[in-house]
């Protein structure tokens, strides 16, 4: 059981003030220097032996005495300090004795001091009993607690279909994709329960010991947004699918949406198809037609020299010979058996087998992976991680290897480049057209309405062309800082690289002079570090 804490009384005798100072009893806390001097202060009493008191205290066994001042202080009362922490939850109070002649405090006494110090709320008059029954100097008493507030609860929506687009298809144990169990497209049957929201809990305030109210905190309210094809609950705490379709997230709104099946080729007997939702196609995609989609498209046969263009991902289940006019575009991933010949653009990863003389580029990683995992010939750029078993060929073919800034920064700041050339240039020419009209009105000369005219026309033009340089300038000035900050991105080689490969990573040039195995690039500050796989 802890025992007592130390503490201290003054006293006074005929030849002046005294500290009796009491030792603590076992578990208590010992005397402080500091607090003593502090109620000598609250006391007005400055002038006392301090070295006395400090090794008094140093050397205090069970009871000391000493004279602290030649002074006869009036007799001192019980007193109590009070304190709030700074949250404003407890208020504490510490009593110290009378001295000989000084008076007890009472309950209403103790009450009058809290509510001096604005003590309002929370007093707890069962402690208050409890020191008057038992008096303990130097102790902490907390004799005012505050009402916590009851916190509430954010409204909570939970999603019954793939939200996350990252995830990758299931792989083979040869490390090809498995085109049968390809689940990445969240698919929904009618009546299927989509989301639902658990609602928000309002909390409620406190009180601290002030009387002061303690809001608590800030709960956030979310509500089921939808589109078309889908039914709320009366409740509002439901969504569900009207039709069988597929079912996406987008700014926070689930929607659905039907699937547009396309049961052979895409070809003149379809002409080009254009859809809000998904597309299947069961056959091939024949050179020269374009397939448009907001949702996922997925081909079954072979695409050719055609283009592709889908909001979500693309799904070739064969793969795509673009005889150098294909092209493949997604907002979100692109998964094909083998790429040649292409044009790929994907805004999330691209998986594949193998790519041959083809430009492709992902924000995410690209995987080149199954039984061949090649390589050869083109652009390959990634935001993020390029992994291959081999890249180049025994010939030497020019194959470029590029990661660490997203392509579609790295494609913008280059146009921006080229456009503030041009930008220059433009205006350049009118400047000095403007300056030769200019000569010849300050010379004197007739000059012709039409001529005046044109000087208005081409002074405008100057004006919208030096806007247009500063704005280019500015996102050519921040992408900069982006495009040279960046020092990410890895090379993962998992068998062979051949000469005439070229490494990039984060605009540092790397190329392969001699044939390397199972190889990792890394950007090492300035330089581009190998180290084996």
């Amino acid at each position: 059981m802890k025992g007592k804490n130390a503490y201290f009384q003054l006293y006074t005798k005929d030849d002046g003030t005294y500290l009796k100072l009491f030792e603590a009893q076992p578990g208590g806390r010992p005397l402080v220097y500091d607090e003593i001097s502090k109620y000598l202060i609250d006391k007005k009493i400055y002038e006392y032996d301090k070295l006395a008191i400090g090794k008094a205290i140093a050397n205090l066994k069970e009871v000391a005495e000493l004279k602290i001042s030649s002074v006869v202080i009036s007799p001192q009362n019980e007193y109590v300090r009070v304190q709030v922490d700074e949250n404003r939850m407890h208020a504490i109070c510490r009593f110290y004795p009378p001295s000989n002649g000084g008076q007890l405090l009472t309950k209403d006494d103790i009450v009058a001091a809290m509510v001096r110090e604005g003590i309002k709320y929370g007093v707890d008059e069962s402690k208050i009993q409890d020191f008057l029954n038992d008096r303990e100097y130097c102790t902490d008493y907390v004799l005012a607690k505050a009402t916590q507030p009851i916190q509430g609860r954010n409204a909570v929506i939970t999603y019954h279909f793939n939200t996350d687009l990252t995830m990758k298809p299931k792989t083979n144990e040869d490390g090809s994709v498995d085109f049968h169990t390809l689940d990445i497209i969240s698919r929904c049957k009618k009546g299927d329960l989509l989301a639902t929201l658990t609602p928000l809990v309002p909390g409620k305030p406190g009180i601290d010991v002030f009387g002061k109210v303690i809001k608590p905190n800030k709960v956030n309210n979310k509500v089921l947004r939808h589109g078309k094809n889908i039914s709320m609950s009366e409740d509002g705490l439901q969504l569900f699918s009207d039709v069988d379709g597929h079912v996406s997230l987008a700014d926070d709104r689930v929607f659905v949406s039907n699937i547009y099946e396309i049961p052979a080729d895409v070809d003149p007997s379809t002409g080009d198809i254009e859809y809000d939702g998904n597309v299947i196609i069961r056959g091939n995609v024949i050179t020269g037609f374009t397939v448009k989609a907001k949702g996922d498209i997925e081909v079954y046969g072979v695409v050719e020299g055609a283009y592709i263009e889908a909001g979500g991902q693309i799904i070739l289940r064969r793969g795509i010979q673009g005889m150098n006019k294909g092209v493949l575009k997604a907002e979100g991933n692109v998964i094909s058996k083998f790429i040649e010949n292409a044009e790929v653009i994907a805004g999330g990863y691209i998986n594949t087998d193998s790519i041959m003389h083809s430009k492709v580029s992902a924000k995410g990683d690209i995987v080149v992976g199954g039984r061949r995992g090649s390589v050869a010939g083109g652009v390959i750029r990634s935001g993020t991680l390029i992994s291959v078993k081999s890249s180049g060929s025994h010939m030497g073919t020019n194959t470029v290897l590029e990661v660490g800034i997203d392509p579609s920064i790295q494609d913008e700041f280059k146009e921006l480049d080229k456009q503030i050339t041009i930008l220059k240039s433009e205006k350049e020419k009118i400047s000095q057209s403007i300056a030769i009209i200019r000569k010849r009105l300050q010379s004197g000369s007739n000059i012709a309405y039409d001529v005046l005219e044109n000087l208005k026309q081409i002074t405008q033009l100057s004006i919208k062309l030096n806007t247009e340089l500063e704005q280019a300038k500015e996102r050519y000035k921040i992408l900069r800082v982006e495009v040279d900050g960046s020092d990410s991105g890895m090379i993962k080689i998992h068998d062979t690289v051949y000469p005439g490969t070229k490494i990039v990573i984060s605009n540092i040039n790397y190329y392969v002079r001699d044939e390397l195995k199972h190889t990792k690039f890394i950007r090492d500050r300035a330089d581009i570090k190998l180290l084996p796989l």
